[in-house]
C-alpha cells in the first residue's frame, strides 16, 4: 500500500512539526551558546547568524495567528503607536549605521511599549504566553544588537512627534507589523552589521 504519512487529530502533520520544534530548539541553543561561552568576557561576541532573527520571526508570526484567530475576544478600544515597516532602499542605503540604528531602535522601543500595554487586557492564558513570549524577544533582539556593536536606543530631546510611526487599532495589526518590522528594518540591519563583515572582502 506504500508509506502513508499519519496526520493529527486537527490535522497537522506530526513529522513536520518535530522538524519546526527541533528548529526553534536549534536557534534557542545557538543564542544560549553564543552567550554563556565559558571564559567569556564582555563583551558580548557578535551574533551574525540570521537564523535567530528567523526564530523570533517564526515566533512572531505565531502570536499574530493567535490574536487574529481569537477575534472579538482580543479586541480593545484603543490605538496603539508602531512603527513603520515600509523600507525605502535608496534612504536606507544613504543613512549611516547610527541612523539606521536610532530607526530599528526606536521601532523596537515603541513595538516593547505598544505589546507590553496588553498585560493589562486580560487575556486568554494562550494569548498572555504569546505577548509574554513576544516581550522576552524584544529583548533579546536587543542583546543581538548589542553583541553587534549596534548603538542603543536614544529618546528624542526635540519633543516632535517621529515621522516613522504610525498608528493601528487592533492587536491583530500591531502583531503584523511586528512580524514585517523584524522582516524588514531588522534583518537589514543585522545582514549589514559591519563587525559580521570585518575581513571579508
Amino acid at each position: 500500500m506504500g508509506n502513508r504519512r499519519i496526520y493529527g487529530r486537527n490535522g497537522e502533520d506530526p513529522v513536520l512539526d518535530s522538524e519546526m520544534q527541533i528548529t526553534r530548539l536549534f536557534a534557542l541553543l545557538l543564542m544560549v551558546l553564543e552567550w554563556t561561552r565559558p571564559g567569556l568576557s564582555s563583551p558580548l561576541r557578535p551574533i551574525c547568524d540570521l537564523r535567530v532573527l528567523d526564530h523570533f520571526i517564526k515566533e512572531a508570526w505565531d502570536a499574530e495567528a493567535a490574536m487574529r484567530a481569537c477575534k472579538d475576544a482580543c479586541t480593545i478600544a484603543t490605538n496603539f503607536t508602531v512603527p513603520l515597516t515600509r523600507v525605502d532602499f535608496d534612504v536606507w542605503e544613504a543613512m549611516n549605521i547610527e541612523e539606521q540604528a536610532q530607526e530599528v531602535q526606536s521601532g523596537l522601543h515603541v513595538l516593547n511599549e505598544a505589546i507590553s500595554s496588553l498585560q493589562a487586557s486580560n487575556q486568554t492564558d494562550v494569548l498572555q504566553a504569546h505577548i509574554d513570549a513576544s516581550i522576552s524577544n524584544i529583548a533579546s533582539i536587543r542583546q543581538v544588537l548589542r553583541s553587534l556593536s549596534i548603538p542603543e536606543f536614544v529618546p528624542s530631546t526635540n519633543g516632535e512627534e517621529d515621522k516613522e510611526m504610525q498608528k493601528v487599532s487592533s492587536i491583530s495589526e500591531l502583531f503584523q507589523v511586528h512580524i514585517n518590522f523584524l522582516r524588514g528594518k531588522v534583518r537589514l540591519l543585522l545582514a549589514n552589521a559591519p563587525v559580521c563583515h570585518q575581513g571579508v572582502s
